[in-house]
């Protein structure tokens, strides 16, 4: 098959059986977004986002879909034993209350299934695990959550959601919104803790997007 995204993109509609009505109306686009991105090449690529959702839909590596390949300079993930690829985990927790400095040291890895990783849309190599340290985030995150970092969205354009950043030396896990003007809010998802609007991107760090969490019952 051609190495053509549209091309692989209209084998798989095709192959399970969807029209490319259905498959826009998914996206949350106009009935005509897929036929005109396949047939007219309207857009040039496929959104970002769009591009993720369809990758996860299908079960396929999003380079298939048009991603950009990763440099070589990036590592690979380590491997267990079993297969296994190893997400590295922070020693210091990214603190979700009053703060925690922030700690370039590995303490341990933790090994997850090669398709759960590839549907996070994210390459194992750029993730990370940290512990949540704090109760600012209750009830999406509390204290002693561990989430999964991806820290490869700190080179691409931002968009709502909850990431890791680091602040006066003081890294934090907050929720993230856009302004109209540029500016960010940075949010406190417990209404105890005070939020941060009208914040100048410049003056923020991003460490990394927040993808999964988990926790213990």
């Amino acid at each position: 098959m051609s190495d053509d995204p549209r091309a692989h993109l209209e084998h798989l509609i095709r192959k399970n059986g969807h029209g490319f009505a259905a498959i826009s109306k998914m996206l949350g686009k106009n009935a005509a977004y897929i036929q005109q991105y396949i047939r007219r090449g309207v857009p040039k690529k496929l959104d970002e986002e769009d591009r993720r959702r369809l990758a996860e839909f299908y079960d396929v590596e999003e380079r298939l879909l048009g991603a950009p390949a990763q440099r070589e300079s990036h590592r690979s993930a380590p491997v267990t034993p079993d297969g296994l690829l190893r997400i590295r985990q922070l020693q210091v927790g990214a603190s979700a209350g009053s703060g925690a400095l922030a700690d370039d040291e590995y303490a341990e890895s933790m090994g997850f299934g090669r398709k759960w990783l590839r549907r996070l849309g994210a390459d194992p190599a750029h993730m990370s695990l940290i512990a949540v340290d704090g109760d600012s985030m209750v009830p999406t995150l509390g204290d002693g959550d561990d989430i999964m970092v991806d820290h490869s969205a700190a080179s691409r354009p931002l968009r709502d959601g909850i990431y890791v950043l680091r602040m006066d030396d003081v890294l934090l896990v907050k929720r993230i919104a856009m302004g109209p003007s540029g500016k960010l809010s940075i949010r406190s998802d417990n209404p105890q803790y005070p939020d941060w609007e009208d914040v100048s991107a410049e003056s923020v760090n991003i460490i990394g997007r927040v993808v999964w969490t988990g926790r213990r019952l």
